[in-house]
This record gives structure tokens, C-alpha cells and sequence, in this order.
């Protein structure tokens, strides 16, 4: 594969798809995809005035992370207003949507726990590692969308919130009492992300009181509003 011929492809699926957030396309038997700004109607405008500069620094993100061998996708070509990372296979939550096998089930989030503590061990941070936001193939996992990481310099608290993020994903997507959600935070913690857990553990100790407010939420609420009492819960346990 020749640069000048993927790019080729990459300017004519730009073209075609002015415009749209996300596209993928084939190229030589493998998938790509495409990302392009956000475009912001109405309030949101206000609430993310700068599409343009979180693109880039997700850019930026992909570039400086590859350079220091995390796992993040292949930036493949990109521009002032587009990317190109090559496919680093399905995000967790559609696998365990489409998976009727819990043993497979449980590898995938052991895999995704792993991989989440060894960001962590290596010194980097995601900013919003939801399930949605990691990919599995083969047994190895990939992170995307990093717009959110680097807002706050302070990694200890970036990771804390990574980790929090991970475990009121996996509450959404799984369910209060699931049988696998345990199994993955302990894999986590055995896999080097036992100091992030204590810390984020102490500081969410002072807010423990919240879980009596949230109690009456933890079955019948939305699905971001029942997981934040059981990630206080699974705090308080442990």
C-alpha cells in the first residue's frame, strides 16, 4: 500500500461526505475511518464552542500517544478538518451486545480492564474511557477518542476519572447486579491499577452520603443516573 493511493481513496470519501461526523470505507482489504469536526446547532453551540480545536487536539492525542507506544489507532492521514485511523475492530459494548456467551463476555471485559490499567501504569489517561470508547480484536485492545483527556494536568485525578468513567460505563451497559462487573474491577486492580482504585476511593469517601439520595435511583433510574449509585457502592465494599 502506497501513501499516494490511500489518499487517493481518503479525498474522494471526503468529498462524498462533507460534512458527516464519522464514515468508514475499505481500502486493500482493510477498514478505515474518517472523522470530521463536530458541526453544532443551536445550545450546543455554547456548550462546545470549540469543535475545531478539540479536533485537533484529538489529533494531537493520537500523534503524541502513538509516539510513546500506547494503544491507540493508527493515524493513517490527516488534515485541518479530518483524520484517517485504520479499524482497530468493535467497541466493547457492541461486542457484548451481539455475545450470547458469558465466558466470552467476561475475557472481553478482563481484556478491557487490563488495558485500562496499563494506560494508567504507563502514565497516560483517556478522559473518557466509556465502553464505547474501546475497541477489541483478538484479544487486544484499543482506545479512541481521546477529545476529553488533557483538560486537567493533574494525571493521579485524570486517571481517578478514567477509572470512574470505566466502571459507570460498565454499570450502564451491563446493569446494577451483573455477575461480570466484579470479576472486571478486580481484574483491574490486579493488573496494576490497585493505586488509582485506593485513591479514587478516597476521594469519593466524603461523598458516600450521596448514596442514600441516589438508593431509590439504583433500579429505576435513567441509565446515567442508576449507575452513579452503584460506583459509589462498589467503592464503599471494597
Amino acid at each position: 500500500m502506497t501513501k499516494p493511493a490511500i489518499q487517493a481513496v481518503i479525498d474522494k470519501v471526503l468529498a462524498d461526505n462533507k460534512g458527516k461526523r464519522v464514515v468508514s470505507f475499505n481500502f486493500e482489504g482493510q477498514t478505515y475511518w474518517l472523522k470530521q469536526p463536530e458541526r453544532l446547532t443551536g445550545a450546543m453551540r455554547w456548550l462546545k464552542s470549540q469543535p475545531l480545536q478539540s479536533f485537533q487536539l484529538e489529533i494531537s492525542a493520537l500523534q503524541s500517544l502513538a509516539a510513546k507506544g500506547a494503544p491507540v489507532p493508527e493515524l493513517v492521514s490527516f488534515g485541518d478538518d479530518y483524520f484517517v485511523v485504520a479499524d482497530a475492530g468493535m467497541p466493547v459494548n457492541g461486542l457484548l451486545a451481539d455475545s450470547d456467551d458469558p465466558q466470552q463476555k467476561l475475557q472481553i471485559l478482563k481484556d478491557s480492564a487490563k488495558g485500562l490499567a496499563q494506560l494508567h501504569q504507563a502514565g497516560f489517561a483517556h478522559g473518557r474511557p466509556a465502553l464505547r470508547d474501546i475497541c477489541w480484536q483478538d484479544g487486544q485492545i484499543t482506545f479512541i477518542d481521546f477529545e476529553a483527556n488533557q483538560q486537567d494536568k493533574n494525571m493521579a485525578r485524570q486517571q481517578v476519572r478514567d477509572l470512574l468513567v470505566y466502571i459507570h460505563s460498565l454499570y450502564r451497559y451491563l446493569g446494577a447486579d451483573h455477575q461480570l462487573i466484579d470479576p472486571a474491577l478486580a481484574y483491574y486492580r490486579q493488573c496494576g491499577g490497585e493505586t488509582c482504585w485506593r485513591y479514587a476511593q478516597k476521594r469519593l469517601s466524603p461523598w458516600q452520603w450521596l448514596g442514600q439520595l441516589l438508593w431509590p435511583f439504583r433500579y429505576k433510574g435513567g441509565k446515567d443516573l442508576k449507575p452513579m449509585y452503584w460506583v459509589l457502592k462498589a467503592f464503599r465494599r471494597r
